[in-house]
């Protein structure tokens, strides 16, 4: 394998894990391929977290709200919330059941989250996903849009700077 320039380069490897009760040793199969990285190779949450200007998480489930709450990095989108550089805006657009988000934990995860800067886009009253009727939608997509879109002209117009 090489690169298009003749370079040599690893092989790109899709390791796919099914139901089976064999799937409890992949993840020795997983570290059995990690250690093949080379030192320099990009870490993808800090690529990532590099990479953006903003963050935005929509929508965001009270499974993964409770991770970023109380700093639990288990996953790629969690790992980047935990290495994100806070000086750069995040925002989030909770979605979950109504019971869920009137729920106290959700309440105290909110405050560890505002705490950290993050800004919430809140969930909207409808019919939700399981036929009940109450606030926990995402908020639409438009919305989510304009807001970020209204936070970067007005950063934008504060700084004097142009937006693309």
């Amino acid at each position: 394998m090489a690169e298009p320039n003749g370079a040599p380069r690893k092989p790109r490897i899709l390791l796919a894990a099914s139901g089976s009760v064999a799937s409890i040793k992949f993840g020795n199969l997983c570290s059995s391929f990690s250690d093949w990285a080379e030192i320099g190779d990009g870490v993808l949450h800090i690529e990532l977290r590099r990479w953006a200007d903003i963050m935005v998480i929509a929508p965001l489930s009270a499974n993964t709200l409770g991770k970023i709450a109380n700093g639990l990095c288990d996953n790629l989108l969690t790992c980047i919330v935990r290495a994100w550089d806070y000086s750069k805006p995040l925002f989030v657009a909770p979605a979950m059941n109504t019971y869920m988000w009137n729920n106290v934990f959700t309440e105290k995860h909110l405050m560890s989250v505002d705490e950290l800067g993050i800004s919430l886009i809140p969930p909207v009253s409808k019919r939700l996903a399981c036929g009940d009727f109450g606030n926990g939608a995402m908020a639409e997509p438009s919305l989510i849009f304009s807001t970020v879109r209204l936070f970067v002209e007005s950063k934008a117009q504060s700084s004097g700077s142009n937006i693309q």
